[in-house]
């Protein structure tokens, strides 16, 4: 499998010298560095070549390296039913960076290419309905960014009172925000079922 892949890299990198900017064989995997601005037409070459026959899209998501220069990288993962390969690409781009959409190649991309948007706030330019899909109207900020915090910025809680939904800003106590991660149950001021025999032991 791995010598085929190779001879795979080969080809697709001689084919398309414009998109490809290096590769690998990694975990049985053929993955392959994209220029951002060729991502669409290398996509349509990779569904519409004999050779490599990636006609089924997978997955496409999104790693944050907040340290970076290219803070992001776009990934997609396709699957050749034909050939029985699969192939990673990676797309690096700045924040301020849009990445053309493929959803003129692959119309599955459409609710791929919103969910990274909405949950890393990555613009794909020409995609027809660009808007989030996971998170409520009116969210603030990426919840898969890595400085976006762990709490959140707002709670949504139905208030009795005024019969409708509510949003208000986060407000915890500090106690729960320096949690130990030691033991889940200290402090819990209750037995859990089993821990009398360890008391009974002692």
């Amino acid at each position: 499998m791995t010598e085929a892949l190779n001879e795979l890299g080969t080809y697709i990198e001689a084919k398309r010298p414009d998109c490809v900017l290096q590769w690998d064989v990694t975990h049985g995997e053929l993955n392959v560095d994209v220029a951002p601005a060729n991502i669409a037409g290398f996509v349509e070459f990779l569904q519409g070549d004999s050779t490599c026959k990636f006609s089924s899209l997978v997955d496409i998501t999104a790693v944050d390296y907040p340290g970076r220069a290219k803070r992001f990288d776009v990934v997609y993962h396709f699957l050749s039913m034909y050939q029985n390969h699969r192939i990673r690409l990676r797309v690096s781009i700045r924040e301020d960076q849009m990445v053309p959409s493929v959803t003129g190649v692959h119309p599955s991309a459409n609710w791929f290419e919103r969910e990274v948007f909405d949950m890393f706030g990555i613009l794909f330019s020409g995609h027809p309905d660009l808007r989030r899909i996971l998170t409520d109207y009116g969210f603030r900020g990426y919840p898969l960014r890595k400085d976006f915090p762990t709490t959140g910025y707002t709670e949504v809680r139905y208030d009795e009172a005024e019969k409708r939904v509510v949003y208000e800003p986060v407000s915890l106590v500090q106690e729960y925000r320096q949690f130990d991660f030691m033991s889940p149950w200290e402090g819990a001021g209750y037995i859990l079922p089993g821990d009398e025999k360890e008391a009974e032991a002692k």
